[in-house]
């Protein structure tokens, strides 16, 4: 390792904003994939192609989190529009949320929500005034306080206590985009995993996004096997590092668990000299954070928070290989994968791809890390 590793500057590059990807690949898995077989070379392909490069016995860990339709929109009352980003729910019907403009939600400021116009949530913020029983059932919240550590807002959503805020997404939320998708016709089932069965996060987990049932099928068939982990995804994983010594970075808690049936068939895997690929960052986190909650750097069973933060350095526990998006510039992902095969090497691949013109970020291309790539 050398400081340029540790520095955030280190994990800086140009991109040309016409390779930001704004619509996924259809069908998925026609999306390219960049595999990377070894310390210097790797190949273009397809991600179809994937069942021909990976061996039969190996096993894929794949995070089944759902997306959330969390972006919701609405105004202070007889006042400006306001937009928030759910992020996690701290207790019942209290959220902690990001805000935009910040500045307008001062404590005890309401905020009175707009449902969606003509029922879709494809839509675009509803700009019909509310009238008779509309204005009677308008989802309303209160900001309680202020989260240092995010920037963010804490409120109090004004629903019955025995109800959750779950009963208002279908009206009145909206599934999250990143910002930097900003012209996009993607409908939002596109933006949730063909197997994204367990709602909780408010960004995809984008790597599975290529998946499709007739690719799991060709999968199956090789003998490559699946199972499942759950990390809902939230402020986490994009929040910018802002410290200069990247070591310094401290990661916000995300919720993750690995149960006892994916630790056995993960274990069995390895006993038989199967190799372990975790699909996207996310998963790649609930697993080593589930070893680094053992104590002893084991895998076990694990339902809870990690913060678990890796880059270069890192020793790896459980994961053999990754499939992966292009990712932002200073970004912990970035540092993540560079734990793997290091950052010269990502660096170099990102330039190759881009000279290769692939698409980049959430509905962009892919990246396949073999074993025979990692760094020693």
């Amino acid at each position: 390792m050398t400081e340029i590793d540790w520095s955030l500057d280190g994990y800086d590059y140009e991109l040309p904003p016409e390779y930001i990807a704004q619509n996924p690949a259809v069908p998925r898995d026609s999306s390219r994939l960049l595999a990377v077989d070894s310390p210097s070379s790797h190949q273009h392909r397809i991600f179809r192609d994937l069942p021909d490069l990976l061996e039969p016995g190996d096993l894929l860990v794949l995070n089944n989190t759902r997306v959330l339709p969390a972006r919701l929109y609405g105004h202070k009352p007889n006042g400006p529009a306001v937009e928030i980003l759910l992020m996690e729910e701290r207790q019942h019907n209290c959220w902690l949320a990001l805000v935009k403009p910040g500045k307008r939600l001062k404590l005890g400021a309401k905020i009175e929500f707009d449902p969606h116009c003509n029922d879709s949530a494809a839509a675009g913020p509803c700009c019909c005034l509310p009238h008779g029983d509309d204005l009677a059932r308008r989802l309303t919240a209160t900001v309680i306080e202020r989260d240092e550590a995010t920037g963010g807002r804490l409120l109090e959503f004004d629903i019955p206590t025995d109800a959750t805020l779950a009963k208002f997404f279908d009206e009145y939320g909206y599934v999250p985009l990143p910002p930097y998708i900003d012209n996009s016709q993607a409908a939002p089932e596109q933006y949730q995993t063909v197997y994204a069965d367990r709602p909780g996060a408010v960004a995809a987990p984008t790597a599975g996004l290529h998946f499709t049932e007739e690719l799991f099928g060709r999968l199956q068939q090789r003998g490559i096997e699946k199972t499942f982990v759950t990390l809902h995804v939230g402020v986490g994983t994009f929040r910018p590092v802002e410290v200069e010594d990247v070591t310094t970075h401290q990661m916000h808690n995300e919720w993750v668990e690995v149960s006892a049936a994916t630790v056995e068939k993960i274990r069995e895997t390895k006993a038989r000299g199967g190799r372990i690929f975790a699909v996207g960052t996310t998963a790649v986190r609930a697993l080593e954070g589930a070893a680094a909650a053992s104590g002893d750097f084991s895998l076990q069973p694990f339902c809870g928070p990690t913060n678990l933060f890796i880059y270069p350095g890192y020793k790896w526990r459980v994961v053999d290989g990754i499939i992966t998006n292009f990712h932002l510039p200073r970004s912990t992902l970035m540092m993540m994968v560079s734990a793997m095969i290091g950052r010269p090497r990502l660096l170099d691949l990102y330039l190759r791809a881009i000279e290769h013109q692939y698409r980049f970020y959430s509905f962009g291309d892919a990246m396949l890390i073999l074993p025979a790539a990692k760094k020693d």
